[in-house]
């Protein structure tokens, strides 16, 4: 009695079908299924011309079609086509052995070195910590720039926009930085950027030393607009996981714009209404989500800085992501090309950045000199057309004379070479002396 009602359990857990959709529509990148209830999120697979199967996932629906987003260029479809969901899998495991590894937006290796093993699941989204419980930013994070360091002071756990137009330096100086940052564990997220720049960053910005204590996640400009999304979310989960174990820990986002193009082009695609540049209003919702994503944990755990480059298309400061990103940060990095063009690097306006926990993280005679010096450079900005024309006569302002006087010695040090060690208590006593 009791083995027969066993089989008749058993029997009831074996699917007598499998649920299978047909795909009824197709328009670019977005997939339209019919004939299966599906959930937003979900995996499927779409059988090709070719009986190979293309992976895609759920991104919305409407009335009975379901909206699908695939992974990889879509080719070989045809109308019809079987769409089969895919059952939920366990998630990654991460784990000391992602340190020195290069993954893709799924978390796949792509390195050639193997698979990856770990001890501790990975959340598929960036985890939330409450406001009330996140550990403040109190110490300073020491990232090797001088004019950083001394001037635009970050601390452990700050988040703070690179900001500046193309070619102008950002990802040589995100290189720099990645290689003089005093930290235990630095994740790096190149999305969207182009493909020439990932062997590059990996080996001349990164080098063995780098990556040995590093996670490179890579979803270049050729990668579909959701395998960007997922690679900037998984970056995060990423940082946020050696946050939780304790460890200081770097996250390097090249660059945020990038990700912004790619939810403007998921939100374009479902028919989201185009409003600022084109930008679908949900991208300026989604951004501080992600943001809020990082910065410190709870109290007992570790620190997670962060750092996003931000494309200021044509130069415009006023561009709808930068000023989005400028509101949302806690400080913003302006390069400018009037610098780079002068050779000055690294081309950092000090006048037009700003770090806002600078103050939470220095003494005050540094960040009385700080103030200092960005008041001489200031002063001598007003003056600097007039000086090759012979129209600036000394003598007038003392203060303004003793800007010019200094200006020589003030670009000297707000500059570094790409190879040039800067750490933190020689700056401060070089800043110190100089506006002494």
């Amino acid at each position: 009695m009791i083995a027969s009602a066993l089989r008749k359990l058993e029997l009831g857990t074996v699917p007598v079908a499998t649920p299978t959709g047909r795909l009824v529509g197709a328009s670019g990148l977005l997939l339209e299924a019919a004939g299966c209830p599906l959930y937003t999120g979900q995996r499927c697979q779409i059988e090709t011309a070719s009986g190979e199967w293309l992976d895609a996932q759920v991104v919305g629906f409407r009335d009975q079609l379901s909206f699908l987003m695939p992974f990889k260029k879509p080719t070989g479809l045809t109308t019809g086509a079987r769409v089969l969901p895919c059952a939920d899998k366990a998630g990654l495991m991460i784990g000391p052995s992602w340190l020195g590894r290069m993954v893709n937006g799924l978390g796949e290796p792509i390195d050639g070195l193997g698979r990856l093993t770990g001890e501790h699941p990975l959340e598929a989204q960036p985890p939330k910590v409450h406001p009330l419980k996140k550990k403040r930013v109190s110490e300073p994070l020491d990232v090797g720039v001088r004019a950083i360091n001394a001037m635009l002071t970050l601390g452990k756990g700050q988040r703070v926009g690179l900001m500046a137009g193309s070619g102008v330096g950002k990802s040589v100086l995100l290189g720099l930085i990645t290689r003089q940052t005093v930290v235990d564990v630095v994740v790096v997220g190149l999305i969207g950027e182009r493909g020439r720049e990932v062997r590059e960053f990996v080996e001349l910005s990164l080098g063995k030393e780098g990556l040995a204590k590093a996670v490179v996640v890579i979803a270049p400009a050729d990668e579909s607009p959701l395998m960007r999304l997922m690679a900037t979310e998984l970056c995060h989960s990423i940082a946020a996981h050696y946050r939780d174990q304790g460890k200081d820990v770097l996250l390097l986002v090249d660059s945020l714009t990038r990700y912004a193009m790619a939810r403007r082009e998921v939100a374009l695609a479902l028919g989201e209404p185009p409003a600022t540049k084109g930008y679908p209003p949900s991208v300026f919702s989604l951004l501080p989500q992600l943001v809020e994503s990082a910065g410190n944990g709870e109290n007992e755990q570790g620190s997670m800085s962060a750092i996003y480059t931000v494309l200021a298309e044509g130069d415009d400061q006023q561009d709808p992501v930068v000023d989005t990103a400028r509101a949302i940060l806690d400080g913003h990095i302006v390069l400018t090309r009037q610098l780079a063009e002068r050779g000055h690097y690294p081309a950092i306006d000090i006048g037009a950045s700003i770090s806002r926990c600078m103050a939470q993280v220095v003494d005050k005679p540094h960040l009385h000199a700080a103030r200092a010096l960005k008041e001489l450079a200031a002063r001598h900005a007003q003056v600097r057309d007039l000086i090759p024309l012979g129209a600036y006569a000394p003598g007038a302002d003392p203060a303004t004379d003793r800007a010019v006087a200094l200006n020589p010695r003030i670009e000297a040090f707000l500059c570094q070479g790409t190879n040039e060690a800067a750490p933190m208590g020689p700056c401060i006593a070089q800043l110190e002396e100089l506006v002494a």
